[in-house]
């Protein structure tokens, strides 16, 4: 039995040289990405915002840790609103440099959030803490509601 090496006929087996933002490329990573809250990982640095979440479920109540690296305390909003909880970071850094007759002045901007389902939690007791460039969100479940059994009268 022999072998088959895949082929492309525009490539002659040569491999081309190929640029970061080739657009091939970034149509490539943005089919990879579509389900990540990135659709086009090529404009972003490796260092810029990210959040990756953690969920973790037992009796008592339902776990998030996202780890938000770079971020700072004041950067981050917990928001619940229609049992949906949105965890949103927002960066804005501004750098001044003047030396001489060199002056250099860069911004840059950056935001992400990520939305759950929280079904049946008592918000009253949740509570979030960061710490280390991790937010822990800890929500306890509500006591499960007896039913309520009740009788409606024939007229």
């Amino acid at each position: 039995m022999f072998g088959l090496t895949p082929y492309d006929k525009w490539q002659r087996g040569i491999e081309r040289k190929r640029s970061d933002w080739d657009i091939e490329r970034m149509f490539d990573n943005m089919l990879e990405s579509f389900y990540n809250n990135t659709p086009f990982p090529n404009l972003l640095n490796s260092k810029e915002m990210n959040m990756k979440v953690d969920i973790k479920e037992n009796d008592k109540e339902y776990t998030l840790e996202a780890e938000m690296p770079g971020a700072k305390k004041g950067e981050i909003n917990l928001d619940l609103k229609d049992d949906i909880l949105t965890i949103s970071w927002e960066r804005k850094n501004e750098v001044n440099e003047e030396k001489e007759n060199y002056i250099r002045k860069e911004r840059s901007y950056g935001s992400t959030s990520r939305s759950f389902y929280v079904d049946d939690v008592d918000i009253e007791k949740s509570t979030a803490k960061f710490e280390d460039g991790v937010l822990v969100v800890n929500l306890p479940k509500k006591e499960p509601s007896l039913p309520k059994n009740s009788t409606i009268k024939i007229q």
